[in-house]
């Protein structure tokens, strides 16, 4: 067989696999198969995250590392956070779908190793790995999608990936409290299979999408903005380290300090990086002068640092107070999950029918806050898990309003060039968001922890005196350590009421300043311009905007050029009759 039939044959059956036409329209049924690969590398990412918080405490026991364990969280999350906008970048100038498969790659790879740690170290570096994969596996399948589907039909997409985001979130915990609490699997340990069950998944994952996943790119001369993705490593590597350490070293120990100032200096670095790399830059400085982009950034960080406040703290209180184990909260989380899928596909159905999107983000903070607030009023020792329900349906719902919507109006309004990079800059930002909020709440709850302990058990004392002597041994280090809550439940209902009311009191205080953080996104929000949605996807609008030679993301001749040569009638775009004509933002 001659080198040109077998080159035929590879353009036709890659035609066959994702027949764009000319015009870079696809079909709903091709949109729903390139989606299916994307969500299934995006439940390895979310999946994995609640699947090893519920099993953490087994595993750093296990490895004679319980003191380590936070690194295991800090070294993925380092990772994660920094190849995000990394992948965006690199995505813009190569394509999409090389990185993809690239990222499921490596974290499939990170994950066998994570199931054969010897030690804490060993584990952390191993997670770093799995974060380099997974910072791509989110923000690259929303640029995909935006590559895919025109703004004004993307929303009800994006919804399905909330449907993954909720799923996982569910499954997580569940999985992981299961697989966690085997002695022996196969005859290994059981919290082993956690990491390892990603690696089928991860196979699934990456056949799918190597065989459906075809989009036409530009070639364009670039250079790679190597200073600036060293200047930012720079920067954020000491800032999450203390982000994550500060509560134990202390915020304003000479560590710390150094961490500051560090991190610091690479912000200085990496902006003098962007100015002098212009357009090539990694985070090109002029994106920040349109509007949209600049508000939907500090948006997400807003929101992003006020949404931990429920979704950190919500799990915590039902296993320290209301005693549940790991695997019952997370079931117990449901409502909150049902109410962010709810919200997701809501707000995605919203906008395909109005064109609007600007109230959806405002009525999700509104609807946010008004349940922080709620939580703050109704959550005490004695509460029942039933009350919280209206309230975590309600705090899911905003969110749900929130995700989707505001990364749609950054790609909305930036060049279709600069989708990958758009992108994954505001999912950089929510992440940096979340880990400032996570941090600045935890170092909250802790400082006032001891305080409020410290009231409940006088007034418990007050009102049963034969309670004082074991209840001050217990306040008073003798056999309590905050640091392990465990041995709440061990105690009988009397003595442990106090410690349940503390907890109660100081994550109520979190609910109140959460609710005040995502109070200001609303603020925020209100200045994000509505601009009309565009009624061309992202390769429409590039190929629209530049008569450039195209080729697929594997350096062959474009699947869109491939489909309008063949003989088959080029199938319609996606959407209403109409929308396929030119872009109105």
């Amino acid at each position: 067989m001659s080198s040109a039939t077998r080159t035929d044959r590879r353009r036709t059956r890659a035609a066959a696999v994702a027949p764009a036409g000319a015009d870079g329209a696809f079909t709903h049924r091709q949109i729903l198969t390139v989606l299916g690969g994307l969500m299934l590398g995006m439940f390895l990412a979310a999946l994995d995250q609640t699947v090893v918080s519920t099993a953490i405490r087994t595993i750093a026991d296990d490895l004679r590392g319980y003191d380590l364990q936070a690194w295991a969280t800090t070294a993925f999350l380092i990772t994660s956070t920094i190849s995000t906008p990394l992948y965006g970048k690199l995505s813009d100038i190569y394509g999409r779908r090389p990185f993809y498969l690239f990222a499921i790659a490596v974290f499939v790879v990170g994950s066998a190793l994570c199931g054969i740690a010897g030690s804490m170290y060993e584990l952390a570096v191993w997670r770093a790995v799995q974060g380099i994969g997974a910072g791509g596996l989110m923000s690259l399948a929303l640029a995909i999608i935006g590559d895919l589907v025109p703004p004004r039909q993307r929303a009800r997409y994006q919804g399905y990936f909330m449907a993954v985001f909720g799923t996982s979130s569910v499954l997580g915990p569940v999985v992981g409290g299961f697989l966690a609490g085997q002695p022996s699997l196969l005859g290994l340990d059981g919290w082993r299979w956690i990491f390892w069950i990603n690696v089928p998944l991860g196979f699934l994952a990456f056949a799918v999408v190597s065989r459906v996943l075809h989009l036409p790119h530009e070639r364009r001369d670039h250079r790679i903005d190597w200073p600036g993705a060293l200047a930012l490593i720079t920067c954020l590597v000491p800032l999450l380290v203390v982000a994550e350490q500060g509560r134990l070293w202390g915020w304003t120990s000479s560590g710390a300090v150094v961490a500051y100032a560090v991190s610091g200096g690479g912000a200085v670095a990496f902006f003098l990086a962007e100015r002098a790399y212009g357009d090539d830059a990694l985070l090109p400085l002029r994106l920040f002068g349109n509007r949209s982009f600049a508000v939907a950034g500090a948006a997400s960080v807003v929101v992003g640092a006020g949404m931990f406040g429920g979704l950190l703290l919500l799990p915590q209180y039902l296993q320290i107070v209301q005693g549940s184990s790991p695997t019952v909260a997370g079931l117990q989380m449901i409502p909150l999950v049902a109410g962010i899928m709810a919200g997701a596909m809501g707000s995605g159905i919203g906008i395909g029918r109005t064109g609007r999107y600007k109230a959806f983000p405002l009525v999700g903070t509104v609807l946010m806050t008004l349940a922080l607030v709620c939580l703050f009023l109704v959550v005490d020792a004695d509460a029942s898990v039933w009350s919280l329900v209206p309230f975590m349906v309600l705090l899911g719902l905003g969110l749900g309003f929130n995700m989707q919507p505001v990364i749609l109006a950054v790609q909305n309004a930036v060049s279709p060039r600069e989708m990958g990079v758009a992108t994954s800059s505001v999912t950089f930002f929510r992440q940096m968001g979340g880990t400032i909020g996570t941090a600045a709440f935890l170092s909250v709850l802790f400082t006032r922890l001891p305080a409020d302990i410290d009231t409940a058990v006088r007034e418990a004392v007050a009102g049963d005196p034969s309670l004082a002597p074991r209840l001050s041994e217990l306040s008073s280090g003798g056999g309590a350590d905050l640091s392990d809550t465990s041995f709440i439940q061990e105690l009988p209902a009397a003595l442990a009421l106090p410690f349940e009311v503390g907890f109660s009191a100081s994550i109520d205080t979190v609910f109140l300043i959460a609710a005040a953080v995502v109070a200001l996104g609303f603020v925020v929000l209100w200045f994000l311009p509505e601009l009309p949605l565009r009624n061309q996807s992202g390769i429409q609008a590039r190929q629209a905007d530049a008569g450039l030679p195209r080729v697929d993301d594997e350096g062959g001749q474009a699947v869109g050029a491939v489909a309008a040569s063949a003989p088959t009638s080029t199938p319609p775009p996606v959407g209403r009759p109409g929308d396929a004509g030119p872009d109105r933002g």
